[in-house]
């Protein structure tokens, strides 16, 4: 690992671009960007025997670090931005995640094995973040077993090689197309589709919106210079392409700096009937804002977290965006009825913290937990909590998590073209639906709203269902 620290200067540059979402100027982001519990109303398969064995199997037990044998004790990481520009929306994350893992504890954990979180603050900074990757990977009792969340493009591209090497496991909040390349990110363990991908199907959806009202679809592509943003670019063109779609305007990386007139400009004169758009919540309300003040009419989306519900809904625009934005995104959205691990999680979340506002991104947390939980029940299960088995479960070509309708349920093949998840979700803006409430006030006559209704569930383009990919969209930035 300390060959980390032989390359932070090389890397410092990277906490200056762009990754999972934004930019460091932009003070809030949207969520997207599951519920398992070993309870008996709900939960991962997995955990089925919770805490009835309480045989001792620690002494049988292979572990190396990030795991107290005597005390049946599995540490796990958590590297976020807590106070940097996206943390509002990793609080949350954050919280959600903790809340799993303290129903997971409370109904005994797995055969008496119980999880304890390591959370460590990035605040978004490259440097930091290495910083914090290496005091989690350490090899001691201080380390942990994986990272169950690291925060953004920039710091997960900068640990990746280093990860692989470490056989440490690492869970990212970035959808990124470059971790499902084996050769890139071996111990990234992607959740979810792709940024990629993400646009494909967003632009085919907004080309059969456009059709639906008669006009000619006509692109415009707006997004910002990095990782995130030159992923979903790069994913728009390519549907334009399958599809016969003209790019009238193409401003993949044209959003740098505070100085948006340009690309405005641009955008408005272009005659376009479709926008994508791979932007920071700030950015895009700036570039939305102004083009539809100048009298641009045409359908807007975007890859997540482009809009966020606590900046537009607000704003000046929300008629607008009512009218003209959809949103993409990964999962199901707040209190989404007749999925059973929405019903977990929203439970949980509603009793453990019930100070906390309403919010789409919990689910995200949820989803991390599951996939940890998974994993660690498959390791307890083959007497092996090392970190090198944890690597090596999740490319088991037979392993696969169970998402409880919260997401798609995903596999980790070490074939890019299979691994790639081809599905992503589709809502509707509205705004007249926007109601934050605190978890203490939700009931299931009052649920509350971020505004965000789902409309394709699990969408699935006829571009990004018969495209061949031989890896990722793009190389790291850097």
């Amino acid at each position: 690992m300390r060959r980390l620290k032989v390359l932070l200067a090389l890397l410092l540059a990277l906490s200056m671009i762009a990754a999972a979402c934004g930019d460091d100027d932009d003070s809030s982001s949207g969520g997207d960007d599951g519920g398992s519990d070993t309870s008996d109303d709900g939960g991962d398969d997995g955990g089925d025997d919770g805490g009835d064995d309480t045989g001792d199997d620690s002494e049988e037990m292979a572990t190396d670090y990030g795991v107290d044998a005597e005390n049946k004790v599995i540490r796990v990481g958590i590297n976020g931005d807590l106070t940097g520009p996206f943390a509002s929306l990793v609080a949350e994350i954050v919280a959600a995640q903790e809340v799993y893992w303290e129903v997971f504890n409370a109904n005994g954990g797995y055969n008496g094995w119980t999880v304890e979180t390591v959370v460590l603050d990035s605040g978004y900074q490259t440097d930091i973040g290495i910083q914090n990757y290496e005091t989690l990977a350490q090899e001691s009792d201080d380390g942990v077993l994986m990272i169950t969340e690291n925060t953004g493009s920039p710091i997960t591209a900068a640990i990746a090689e280093q990860a692989a090497e470490d056989d440490l496991l690492v869970i990212p909040l970035s959808w990124a197309s470059l971790w499902p390349d084996p050769a890139f990110g071996a111990a990234i363990l992607e959740k979810q589709t792709t940024y990629c991908v993400e646009a494909m199907n967003g632009v085919e959806w907004l080309k059969g919106k456009v059709e639906s009202d008669g006009l000619e679809p006509a692109l415009a592509i707006i997004g910002r210079p990095g990782e995130y943003g030159e992923d979903g670019s790069v994913g728009a063109a390519l549907a334009a392409e399958a599809l016969g779609i003209p790019i009238v305007y193409d401003g993949t990386g044209a959003v740098a700096g505070d100085d948006r007139t340009a690309v405005v400009a641009n955008v408005v004169g272009s005659g376009a009937t479709m926008v994508w758009t791979t932007l920071t919540p700030g950015e895009l309300l700036d570039v939305f804002g102004n083009a539809v003040s100048q009298g641009f009419r045409a359908y807007w989306s975007g890859n997540q977290p482009s809009f966020n519900y606590l900046v537009h809904m607000p704003s000046d625009f929300a008629d607008e965006f009512s009218e003209f934005y959809f949103q993409s995104g990964y999962q199901a959205s707040w209190a989404s009825p007749g999925i059973a691990g929405m019903e977990t999680m929203v439970a949980a979340m509603v009793e453990a913290r019930p100070e906390l506002n309403i919010s789409d991104v919990y689910t995200t947390g949820w989803i991390e937990g599951i996939m940890a939980e998974t994993l660690i029940t498959a390791a307890i299960d083959q007497g092996d909590l090392t970190r090198a088995n944890m690597v090596a479960i999740s490319q088991d070509p037979s392993f696969s998590v169970d998402f409880q309708g919260l997401s798609a349920n995903q596999s980790w093949p070490q074939d890019y073209n299979e691994a790639v998840v081809r599905s992503s979700w589709i809502y509707d803006v509205d705004a007249s639906q926007f109601n934050l409430i605190p978890l203490g006030e939700y009931t299931p006559e009052n649920p509350g709203s971020t505004g965000l209704i789902p409309i394709e569930q699990d969408y699935v383009g006829t571009a990004a269902g018969s495209f061949m990919f031989d890896g990722p969209c793009i190389d790291p930035s850097g």
